[in-house]
């Protein structure tokens, strides 16, 4: 009882989310409540990483700050992410207003979706350079005591670039060189822009993180107000698969809304957990696994720029190599004579 404890918020957030799919379908009760079940799992196999990830920023933030991350960072994701955002990218990347792209998305759901996709690749560019630098900077800029995959994580090629501090940033560059290059020709510069800003942007907050521990108030502002925006950066970078991917499931904006964000209700419940419970500390692959994870879905937005990659293996994947650094972990530590 103590474990589930962790997650009552969650359980409101869905009795709530349950209560709102009933009255937008007050005649299709059962198969709003289905779309909204499904879209949920949706949310949490392709964020379960994320929860990981967030774990490791989250454990060094004041408990202030944890709290803000639920109760004002929900509000942004589920709203901000599920909602406003992709009104807004479609209004950026086509000729309709804002007010004129809320309006399709009530009216004329399947339009919108259209429109949506349309901008796909843009996410997909610009989310797939924010997360690759996640990924290699873990794996290449920071110097790790345990490596899980010694000849992937420890090999002369990777031990040489971190020698360099801009070495992650070379390898980002050339895997956005060789993307943009295979886009069609129409694409390219807006792809360039998209993909650069989501490295400028992974930069920019781990310049503003080291300005800010430089002065007296570093550590709360280091661990606080730029580990809160790092994190919303993050899970923006993750949300876009799954809105994009909702729309196989459903075309009611409301519903997508409300299924995606119990999903990331639960999402940020499990952060919490594993920050309470130390589970990175005593799962000593997990965070290794998470990264991995992070490394394939960034690699998949970059393939859905020119195809179609199912939503179901995405989040398969990614579930799949968190288990084996779970199962690898508890391996290691009775190998080590270590109780979990």
């Amino acid at each position: 009882m103590q474990k589930i404890k962790y997650f009552y918020s969650a359980f409101a957030v869905t009795l709530v989310g349950i209560i709102a799919a009933v009255l937008l379908e007050p005649t299709h009760k059962a198969y709003a409540l289905y779309l909204v079940l499904i879209l949920a799992l949706l949310e949490i196999s392709l964020s379960f990483d994320n929860a990981v990830v967030n774990a490791k920023v989250l454990e060094k933030m004041p408990k202030k700050w944890q709290k803000l991350f639920i109760w004002i960072g929900l509000p942004i994701a589920v709203f901000g992410m599920r909602l406003i955002f992709p009104i807004l990218l479609v209004s950026m990347t086509t000729s309709l207003s804002f007010s004129g792209v809320f309006h399709l998305a009530i009216n004329d759901p399947k339009a919108y979706q259209h429109a949506l996709e349309l901008g796909f690749p843009t996410i997909c560019a610009f989310g797939g350079g924010f997360l690759i630098m996640v990924f290699l900077k873990f794996f290449v800029a920071e110097i790790h005591e345990r490596h899980w995959i010694s000849w992937l994580e420890e090999n002369r090629f990777v031990s040489l670039l971190r020698g360099y501090p801009g070495g992650y940033i070379i390898i980002a560059l050339v895997i956005g060189y060789i993307v943009i290059e295979n886009a069609t020709t129409n694409q390219g510069g807006t792809l360039a822009l998209a993909f650069l800003m989501g490295l400028m942007i992974h930069e920019a907050l781990g310049i503003l993180n080291y300005a800010f521990s430089s002065n007296m108030t570093g550590k709360v502002m280091q661990n606080g107000l730029m580990g809160f925006l790092y994190l919303e950066v993050l899970d923006a970078s993750f949300s876009f698969d799954g809105v994009i991917g909702a729309f196989a499931i459903s075309t009611n904006i409301f519903i997508i809304m409300i299924g995606l964000g119990i999903g990331a209700m639960y999402v940020r419940s499990l952060t919490i957990f594993f920050v309470k419970h130390k589970t990175l500390a005593k799962f000593r692959y997990l965070e290794h696994g998470a990264h991995y994870a992070i490394g394939f879905l960034a690699i998949v937005m970059f393939i859905k720029i020119f195809i179609h990659v199912p939503e179901w293996l995405t989040g398969t994947v990614g579930i799949g190599l968190i288990i084996i650094a779970f199962i690898h972990s508890i391996r290691a530590n009775q190998k080590d004579g270590i109780n979990q």
